[in-house]
């Protein structure tokens, strides 16, 4: 029999997945469409600024 403590933490672990799934889920949608919609030279400005900032030469 399953007491009452081991229902709420299975219930906050799902819970928790959940919230966990959601947040990846928006947030590969929003860099899917983010990278799919913009302008090449844009993702090519921020990849070599993005270079820089890290101090790896790119020419």
């Amino acid at each position: 029999m399953v007491s009452n403590k081991t229902a709420a933490i299975a219930a906050s672990g799902v819970s928790q997945r959940l919230v966990a799934a959601s947040i990846a889920l928006f947030l590969g949608v929003f860099l899917v469409w983010g990278a799919g919609l913009a302008n090449s030279q844009v993702l090519h400005d921020t990849a070599h600024d993005t270079r820089h900032a890290y101090g790896f030469p790119c020419h």
